[in-house]
């Protein structure tokens, strides 16, 4: 197995601001890499310093102290939150002038740069939005076209920001999806800041996260979450993130013995528990999920009296009489 190529290494590197003469660090001493190849979601909480950081690495705020390498010269592309105004341009121009920085004075698209521009838009999967204007565009397709933009210029490194800040579900899923397979099928190294803790454990290669002592704690999304490092960062009010679930307490002071298997037990398990009962498999109370070619059937067996539901809503209402 080939050994992953670093792009951005970090040595003892401060970020921060300078203000009335003093230094105010957001975070301090940091050695942390990038490599080609991965998708890299960086999280923690909010006001930490997350934006701060990953416009320092980009070249736009100059580090308190330390070093930044980066592999070569014109790596990074970068995708920020802000607002575009010019909504009157068409999506093609808006791609192109990711090529811009390579243009000579006379600023014309060579037909390298045309097919670059074309890789981009085909690599995000946005061929009908082209001849579009950008008022025209939805959040989450305007997304997608900030990201072929950065993807013309043809870096082996792509920040981004914020990426599904305010999107629906489907693109949020879309956007986080494109750049897990741009990661892959690209070889580039993909650090995306971000709040979106579920889709972070999902697709993310590796997170670095932000800690209270002004360092990043890295690793695979799965020792973070056993290790119990999200926990402590983020203190969690409710919600297990070992089982992804918001905690219910079994207020109806009633157990049952659920049985069952697959996606269809987890979904009655969690109507269960949210409805106010407890799990206990010595319950008088059985319920028995049954997976069927059409949707699922529910037997509760209580007091040697079965009885089949053909949906959660129609059983959680006749265990209320129990």
């Amino acid at each position: 197995m080939s050994k992953t190529k670093t792009i951005v290494q970090t040595y003892n590197l401060s970020i921060g601001y300078n203000q009335d003469g003093k230094a105010l660090c957001l975070f301090d001493s940091l050695n942390i890499t990038l490599s080609a190849g991965e998708l890299v979601c960086f999280m923690g909480p909010n006001g930490i310093g997350k934006s701060s950081l990953i416009r320092t690495l980009a070249g736009l705020q100059r580090p308190l102290e330390g070093e930044i390498h980066i592999s070569k010269e014109q790596a990074i592309a970068l995708v920020l939150t802000d607002k575009i105004t010019a909504v009157n341009m068409s999506v093609y121009d808006l791609i192109s002038y990711g090529r811009y920085p390579y243009l000579s004075w006379n600023i014309s698209l060579s037909k390298r740069d045309h097919a670059l521009i074309n890789e981009a838009i085909t690599l995000v999967h946005i061929e009908d939005l082209i001849n579009k204007r950008l008022y025209e565009l939805s959040d989450g397709q305007l997304q997608m076209v900030m990201i072929a933009k950065a993807l013309t210029q043809d870096t082996p490194v792509l920040f981004l920001d914020e990426p599904t800040a305010h999107l629906d579900l489907n693109n949020r899923v879309e956007i986080m999806n494109t750049l897990r397979e741009l990661s892959r099928t690209a070889g580039k190294a993909i650090l995306v800041v971000t709040h979106e803790l579920d889709l972070a454990l999902q697709t993310a290669d590796r997170i670095w996260l932000a800690t209270t002592d002004k360092k990043i704690k890295e690793g695979i999304p799965e020792d973070l979450v056993l290790d119990g490092s999200f926990d402590q960062v983020f203190q969690f009010k409710g919600f297990d993130l070992k089982t992804g679930k918001v905690h219910h307490k079994p207020y109806r002071n009633i157990s049952v013995n659920l049985i069952g298997d697959g996606h269809e037990y987890l979904w009655t398990k969690n109507a269960l528990e949210r409805a106010g009962y407890g799990m206990e498999k010595n319950s008088s109370i059985t319920i028995e999920v049954h997976a069927t070619s059409n949707s699922p059937l529910w037997d509760l067996t209580s007091e040697n009296k079965k009885t089949v539901f053909s949906s959660l809503a129609k059983l959680l209402n006749n265990l209320k009489s129990h």
